[in-house]
């Protein structure tokens, strides 16, 4: 039998048998719990939803989601050459369904249900059981846990076509995905329950150990994602010419119709990882909006400096820096602090994508490491010194070191607890992706071969093509 069918014919049974264990499992619980639920008397449980803010993450979901598809294929599609435009474009559309189904299955799980410091037990929301119209107080307690897992959900698309943008017009359609689903289950899964999930090891509001502010994703989108690029586009090498052969965007006019929907996107991003339609939220999106402003004026500042013009695309890059670097410190600071944030990230993120990734000569095809990797190191570790309680009152008085609440507004103290959380994930994050790599390499090849990329990806990996006369 051949064995690609043989084990497609096990992963079938398994499937089966984890659908039957789900189905009958609630049913056995009720058995089980039923003689002791007719001695309790019979009271209905307070249910607090409220619309509004249930209305503002529902959209902000699809916001978020709007961020992917069309938003980061298009900055994506038109910053690579034509023959590999639907290729690069397929990197984020494939997962849209790919990861929806992995979050389904036991994602959502291991990110947010019960478990140790470092991942919730994967069979505890197994297929979304108990994942209904009821709010799970432990995370928002006014909108039904079922919209809250949607919103979640919608973060965990995203994190991983970041990374498609580092190895663009190389790398193998098969090895991607099956990279994806790997890093998915053993760096984005856990990191998110550790920063985010109730008793996570770096959750400061939820009984963790050390108190990581990270108000959107510095580290779990960002930080993850970015490291894991630079590591992904070192292990598989240079596009072949580069960089001796220019490689310009061949439709820049796309990127920035993406960069737009990006920024669009991003108030729900933030703004609704407030979890609630109050102050914080507006809090947040006005954060998000000056940063990034700041970081586009700040970027095009040095490139009209040292180059003699300011570039379109230069502007653009710069608002997705500050966008990315005041991810995690949107919900902590004041205006005037978000616009700092964008002013750093549009000078230090210029340089990380035109003076490092030349001396280190390494080939990250769409400058994903200097722009979320290094941009959300910037805001996680600027955060450490200027999170206000002003502005998110919980930071006072939430987080408890021996029964005594410890404020973790801005100083050393957080500045330190900042950089614990930064460090942490870029090893995760490096060392896991780079173990995935090689095993992946080894079973199925990572790069296409010399041919293939001549061609094209679109043609030699989908058999199509974007522009046919």
């Amino acid at each position: 039998m051949n064995p690609i069918h043989s084990a497609f014919g096990k992963l079938f049974l398994y499937s089966c048998l984890i659908l039957l264990l789900s189905a009958w499992a609630p049913l056995a619980a009720a058995d089980v719990l039923a003689p002791t639920a007719q001695l309790q008397p019979s009271v209905a449980p307070l249910v607090t939803i409220n619309n509004g803010d249930n209305a503002w993450l529902l959209a902000s979901s699809a916001l978020v989601l709007m961020m992917t598809a069309p938003g980061l294929i298009l900055f994506y599609g038109g910053l690579v050459r034509p023959k590999n435009v639907l290729s690069t474009m397929m990197h984020s559309l494939i997962l849209m369904a790919l990861i929806s189904t992995v979050w389904m299955v036991y994602g959502y799980s291991m990110a947010f249900g019960a478990g140790n410091a470092f991942f919730g037990n994967p069979l505890s929301h197994l297929f979304l059981n108990g994942v209904g119209g009821t709010p799970d107080a432990d995370y928002a307690g006014t909108i039904p846990a079922q919209t809250f897992m949607l919103f979640q959900m919608m973060f965990a698309i995203i994190t991983p076509a970041l990374i498609s943008g580092a190895v663009a017009e190389r790398v193998k359609f098969k090895a991607y995905v099956v990279f994806m689903l790997v890093w998915m289950t053993v760096i984005y899964l856990p990191l998110c329950h550790m920063v985010w999930g109730k008793g996570g090891y770096l959750n400061w509001a939820l009984g963790g150990k050390i108190p990581v502010l990270d108000f959107a994703g510095g580290t779990v989108v960002h930080i993850s994602s970015g490291v894991s690029a630079l590591v992904f586009a070192i292990v598989l090498g240079k596009r072949t010419g580069f960089p001796r052969e220019p490689m310009v965007p061949h439709n820049v006019v796309l990127s920035l119709v993406g960069t737009g929907l990006l920024w669009v996107g991003w108030f729900g991003f933030n703004a609704g990882s407030a979890l609630t339609a109050g102050s914080l939220a507006t809090s947040a999106f006005a954060a998000t909006h000056f940063s990034a402003a700041a970081a586009a004026l700040s970027w095009a500042a040095v490139e009209w400096k040292l180059k003699g013009r300011p570039s379109v695309l230069g502007a653009a890059a710069g608002m997705v820096a500050g966008l990315a670097t005041i991810t995690p410190a949107s919900g902590f600071v004041t205006i005037p602090a978000a616009f700092c944030i964008g002013l750093v990230a549009g000078v230090v993120c210029y340089f990380a994508v035109t003076k490092i990734k030349s001396v280190f000569s390494y080939d990250d095809s769409l400058d994903v490491f200097g722009v979320h990797g290094v941009g959300s190191i910037i805001g996680m570790l600027m955060l450490g010194f200027l999170a206000s309680a002003e502005v998110n009152p919980a930071i006072a008085t939430t987080f408890k070191a021996n029964g005594v609440a410890v404020s973790l507004a801005g100083g050393s103290h957080q500045f330190f607890n900042q950089l614990i959380g930064v460090l942490f994930t870029a090893v995760l994050s490096g060392a896991g992706t780079f173990i995935i790599l090689k095993i992946v390499d080894a079973v199925i090849g990572l790069r296409v071969d010399p041919e293939s990329e001549s061609i094209g990806l679109d043609l030699s990996q989908h058999g199509e093509s974007a522009y046919n006369e």
